[in-house]
């Protein structure tokens, strides 16, 4: 018979609501995370759920680490950017709509949430506009709800951190760029977004930058500009991504700039959100080539939610279930390794999720159903965020060995530039 799971070590519970003990907590001698740092568990009788209580055992264990969640983009939309307009520790679904609010505090903590990189989207029609400053608003409000709710979000720009706040009992927020075209082609504003607290860039959104391709590009219908993967200009981005200790995220990227980002990077690479292109042939996921590559970088595919990206041909169905999800993280898996998968739901930034993941209070249901597939409790902590500190943890190694370079001056070429309207110059 199965049986639920209790902790059999002695557990306290801070403020927060978080249960935590120092055994869970990476010290100065494991930065790497080798060690387990496993609740021990055994069997409890009466349980009713037996899965979902080893599920949340281990979360207790370990940080949930999400690559890729838009609350930010939900407050431009419904607030004007107002932070402090809205209560975001009460239910949001009474204030912008069930559908379109995945994400409060309440949810937040319900589902057990460790660590979330926030992501700083803006549309790519302010390409060659208004983009940079539209992006610093973004950031702006994705540091306003961090700073406005202290008991529940830490600010987070280094690996180290990630652990010390989930001690805490906070969930250590970290800040990824969604799209290239957010930095105008210019390596300066890439770096001053890294010192603002930009810890990961997705080298394109759904739009080609003058310098790298976007997925769109890969489809069978598409006529638009190609730029076979990644510019000379686009390859110094990558390098100067590398000497800052910026993760490369490749969600969103063509298939040949995948293949130019990994064959150049020295550090492993993040698809924040994207799944497998075996089960769901959307461009947006990843091709089987491409995962043993990632296997080799190193790096992690975190797998997204949004139901377009989870059921298609080869594989339509009438409706997309969670057990679709787990199907894509196991395929992930058993092809290049546990070592290489993670969580990125895209809440906030769809409309369309899997039944049982509705919002970000089901993550210990994802959980509890591989648990079910016969997981073990150190391969749910990698897939849970053991995986995704160990590449910030190399790209900050990366970063250390490359202090000894100089920042890249590079300039996007005129010729390059495809529309300078908006553009000054110095002289």
């Amino acid at each position: 018979m199965m049986k639920s799971l209790v902790l059999l070590l002695m557990l306290t519970s801070n403020a927060s609501g978080h249960v935590i003990s120092n055994r869970y907590l990476l010290d100065n001698n494991d930065r790497a995370g080798n060690a387990t740092h496993l609740a021990h568990c055994v069997p409890r009788r009466d349980s009713t759920n037996p899965d979902l209580d080893r599920a949340k055992c281990v979360l207790q264990s370990y940080p949930l680490i999400d690559g890729h969640n838009d609350l930010a983009e939900q407050y431009a939309y419904f607030a004007n950017d107002s932070v402090y307009s809205v209560e975001l520790d009460s239910n949001l679904d009474m204030v912008w709509g069930k559908v379109l609010s995945q994400v409060d505090i309440p949810k937040l903590r319900k589902g057990m949430l460790g660590g979330q990189f926030w992501s700083c989207w803006v549309t790519c029609q302010a390409q060659y506009h208004d983009v940079v400053r539209q992006t610093l608003e973004q950031l702006d409000v994705i540091k306003k709800f961090i700073t406005r709710y202290p008991e529940t979000f830490q600010f987070v720009d280094k690996a180290d951190d990630v652990m010390k706040a989930f001690q805490a009992g906070k969930i250590a927020s970290m800040i990824g760029l969604e799209g290239g075209h957010s930095i105008d082609s210019s390596l300066g504003a890439l770096r001053m977004y890294y010192e603002l607290g930009v810890r990961y860039m997705t080298v394109t959104h759904s739009c080609n930058t003058p310098w790298a391709d976007n997925w769109h590009v890969d489809e069978p219908t598409y006529n638009g500009t190609v730029l076979n993967g990644l510019t000379d200009f686009g390859k110094k981005v990558i390098l100067e991504m590398n000497r800052l200790g910026m993760i490369v995220d490749l969600a969103h990227v063509a298939k040949k700039t995948m293949l130019d980002v990994l064959s150049l990077t020295r550090a492993p690479v993040l698809f924040t959100h994207s799944s497998a292109f075996r089960l769901c042939n959307h461009y947006r996921n990843v091709q089987d080539d491409v995962l043993l590559k990632t296997r080799e970088n190193g790096g992690v595919v975190m797998v997204n939610f949004y139901t377009p990206f989870v059921v298609c041909s080869p594989n339509n169905k009438p409706t997309t279930e969670l057990t679709d999800v787990a199907d894509h993280i196991e395929y992930i898996k058993n092809l290049i390794g546990v070592d290489h998968v993670g969580v990125g739901g895209d809440y906030d930034g769809a409309d369309s999720f899997p039944i049982g993941l509705e919002n970000v209070s089901f993550y210990p249901e994802l959980f509890a159903e591989l648990v079910k597939r016969g997981w073990s409790d150190l391969d749910l902590q990698k897939l849970a965020g053991r995986n995704v500190l160990r590449v910030f943890l190399e790209v900050e190694k990366v970063r250390d060995s490359m202090k000894s370079m100089n920042p890249l001056e590079d300039h996007l070429e005129p010729s390059e530039q495809v529309d300078r309207k908006c553009r000054t110059t110095w002289y």
